[in-house]
């Protein structure tokens, strides 16, 4: 391609640049390979304006159909991704996995301008339709996958930023993709890989939900690694310790498949025999940990009995028991687990919804006046109820909260320390930096370089 002179190259200059040139010369641009296969296989205009295609609501509902207990099990998730994200202008969409957005989290105010836009119910986002962006491209590669602004290839789509993650089902099939998606063209991309690391979590969080109660009525494991090297693995077990199911990670991280768990593979063949292993019906979960079979790694472990044994049966216990777990594996000390009958604390339903208020709300300055509030009680009555159920004051909470979803950006991003401390709460770093120390017992920037 010749040299451009006279006026600024346009977006389609930048493909064509980027097809001339081949993939293999594109390797740090993670959407070149799309954008190939959007000009080759699809044969897509990036100058065309045609307007993303949005079904109507009959076919949105035939769309939603097969897909009713994902959507069940994905709403609180939801909920909760959104209240990060509503204030960057995003929307949250979780899609099926022909890129139809078949449930939603947004402004209702700003309906009009998201369905311009098509991130909105009944849009449609695969890849073949659309070519490059955070849902489709996500389907065809699936892997989470960050697109930013005119990382798109279409040029109307270049004020767009959406970011997809994968959703798949308890046998490792892709079932769903979640994603958020800004309107705002002016948004950093430093905000927009937060966005991601927040959706990841999310989908990850929807995966464990599904695979739990997929497999309500047997035993569950959970398990990491002790040094984080590899994600962490969800297996079903029944009461001979036999794996009859293994979620996508589990399945990549240990050579699983249909065939090795129809012969009745036994948990002692990935982890070293343990006598701390004793399946019984007690309602709590069982923590250990154990050694690999293959390299004598030591992984932190959580067991988690029948859900159809709870003596609690309602809403409330089947709740309790797709609860995701990933998230505290090998978590250093915290808040004691809130029980029922904790003398002077909280009941269940006001613990909950304090802590959705205060994980909602990290980036903000968070008062107990207002905590408080969101239960019904006065200060001083709510200060100590909270300490009997939780084991520490509201402030020390909301700040081991804060160092939680620090240490989740930290590993997911290369996001710099002083973005990170600001994206989740903190003042400054050095605010971080002193409070994360004193809960991990690491520097920030160490624990980072303990995942490299």
């Amino acid at each position: 391609m010749g040299k451009l002179t006279g006026r600024r190259p346009s977006h389609r200059d930048h493909i064509d640049s980027v097809l001339d040139c081949g993939v293999e010369g594109f390797r740090g641009d993670q959407v070149s390979e799309s954008w190939r296969r959007s000009a080759v296989d699809h044969h897509i205009d990036p100058e065309s304006r045609t307007s993303p295609h949005i079904i109507t609501q009959s076919e949105l509902k035939i769309s939603r159909e097969p897909l009713e207990n994902i959507i069940l099990q994905a709403k609180e998730e939801m909920d909760r991704l959104y209240a990060i994200v509503r204030h960057a202008g995003y929307v949250v969409l979780l899609c099926n996995t022909q890129g139809i957005a078949i449930h939603h989290r947004g402004n209702e105010t700003m309906s009009d301008r998201f369905r311009y836009w098509g991130t909105w119910l009944g849009g449609v986002w695969s890849e073949e339709v659309e070519g490059t962006n955070g849902i489709g491209t996500c389907i065809t590669e699936q892997r989470p996958i960050s697109v930013h602004l005119d990382q798109h290839f279409r040029s109307r789509h270049v004020g767009l930023s959406c970011a997809g993650a994968p959703i798949f089902d308890a046998n490792g099939i892709l079932a769903a993709i979640l994603d958020t998606s800004s309107i705002v063209p002016e948004l950093a991309s430093q905000s927009h890989a937060l966005a991601l690391a927040a959706t990841i979590t999310s989908a990850r969080a929807i995966e464990e939900r599904l695979f739990r109660e997929h497999f309500h009525d047997i035993w569950t494991v959970a398990a990491a690694p002790c040094d984080e090297s590899r994600p962490a693995i969800l297996l079903a077990i029944d009461h001979d310790k036999r794996i009859v199911g293994a979620d996508r990670m589990a399945r990549k991280t240990c050579g699983l498949d249909d065939r090795l768990l129809e012969k009745g593979l036994r948990l002692s063949t990935l982890f070293e025999e343990n006598p701390s292993v004793v399946l019984s019906n007690d309602e709590e979960d069982v923590a250990l940990q154990l050694v690999r079979s293959n390299d004598a790694q030591l992984w932190y472990v959580l067991i988690t009995p029948p859900g159809l044994v709870s003596k609690r049966r309602s809403l409330l216990g089947a709740e309790t028991h797709t609860r995701p777990r990933i998230g505290s594996l090998g978590s250093p000390p915290g808040p004691a687990i809130l029980k029922e009958d904790a003398h002077g604390g909280l009941p269940p339903a006001s613990i909950r919804r304090v802590r959705d208020y205060i994980d909602s709300h990290l980036i903000a300055n968070i008062t107990i006046e207002t905590l408080a509030t969101t239960v019904g009680l006065s200060v001083y009555h709510f200060a100590r109820a909270f300490k009997q159920s939780i084991g520490m004051p509201p402030h020390e909470f909301i700040l081991w909260r804060r160092v939680e979803r620090a240490d989740q950006v930290l590993h997911r991003t290369e996001l710099p320390l002083s973005e990170i401390a600001a994206a989740v709460g903190f003042s400054d770093q050095s605010h971080f930096a002193r409070h994360f120390r004193r809960q991990t017992g690491m520097t920030p920037g160490a624990a980072r370089w303990t995942q490299r």
